[in-house]
C-alpha cells in the first residue's frame, strides 16, 4: 500500500477538495483507496458520509491519535488497501507532521500567488529535513491559457523541487463535485477538471513507481 499526504501549513490551497477528486480518480483507475481525515474541521470525512458508494473508505484520526499513524497504516493494508490519502489541516501541528512522516509521497498544493508561495517554504522544508519524496500541485490556476502568472509561479516551484502536471485550472466542477460528495470524474466524466484530475493522478502514480514523469505541457 502506498501513503500519499496532502500538506499546506496554510489554508485555502484546496488540500480536501484534491483528496477527494484524486482518491475517487484513484479508485476508478483500479486502486482501493481510503482517506484518513486528519482535519479536525472533518470536511473530507462530512464528504465520504454523504456518499453512496463505499469507496473511497474514510475514517477520521483525531490529532491525539496521529502519532499512532504507523499503526493505522499496516492494518488497512491488511484490509486490502492498496493507497491511503492523507488530508491534513491548514496549520502546523502533530497531526501534520505524523502524517509527513507516514507518508511516502508529500503533496504541497499551493495557489498561483507571491503570498501562498512564500507560505509553503515551511513545508517545503520541512518535507526535506524528513527526506520524503514531495511534489507541490499547483492549484486554482487561472483558466486563461498560456497565462503568466501561473508560469511564474510553476517557474518559482520548479526552484524549490518538483512540480506535479498537469497544472490544476480554477473550474466550478471542482467545488460543484466537493459539494455532491462526489469526485469531479464522477460528476463530469467528459469534462476538463476530470480529465486534469485523471492526468495528476496518473503523474503521481508514476512518480510513486519511479517512472519518468517529466515533461508535458504546463497549462493550456
Amino acid at each position: 500500500m502506498k501513503t500519499i499526504a496532502l500538506i499546506t501549513q496554510k489554508g485555502g490551497a484546496g488540500k480536501t477538495t484534491l483528496a477527494a477528486s484524486l482518491a475517487v480518480a484513484a479508485q476508478e483507475a483500479g486502486e482501493t483507496v481510503a482517506v484518513l481525515d486528519l482535519d479536525p474541521q472533518g470536511s473530507l470525512a462530512m464528504w465520504a458520509e454523504r456518499r453512496e458508494a463505499e469507496y473511497p473508505a474514510c475514517d477520521v484520526v483525531d490529532e491525539s491519535k496521529a502519532h499512532r499513524l504507523p499503526d493505522f497504516l499496516p492494518q488497512l493494508a491488511e484490509q486490502g488497501f492498496t493507497l491511503n490519502i492523507l488530508d491534513t489541516a491548514g496549520i502546523d501541528g502533530t497531526a501534520t507532521h505524523a502524517a509527513m512522516s507516514a507518508a511516502d509521497v508529500c503533496l504541497i498544493p499551493t495557489r498561483p500567488t507571491a503570498i501562498d508561495i512564500r507560505a509553503v517554504k515551511t513545508t517545503f522544508e520541512a518535507a526535506v529535513r524528513l527526506k520524503k519524496e514531495f511534489a507541490f500541485i499547483l492549484n486554482n490556476c487561472p483558466t486563461q491559457p498560456n497565462n503568466p502568472r501561473a508560469h511564474e509561479a510553476a517557474t518559482a516551484l520548479k526552484l524549490w523541487g518538483v512540480l506535479a502536471l498537469p497544472l490544476i485550472v480554477q473550474r466550478v466542477a471542482y467545488g460543484d463535485a466537493f459539494a455532491e460528495s462526489l469526485g469531479v470524474t464522477e460528476y463530469e466524466p467528459e469534462g476538463k477538471a476530470a480529465e486534469e484530475m485523471r492526468a495528476l493522478w496518473q503523474w503521481i502514480n508514476n512518480k510513486m513507481k519511479g517512472k519518468n514523469y517529466g515533461k508535458k505541457a504546463l497549462i493550456g
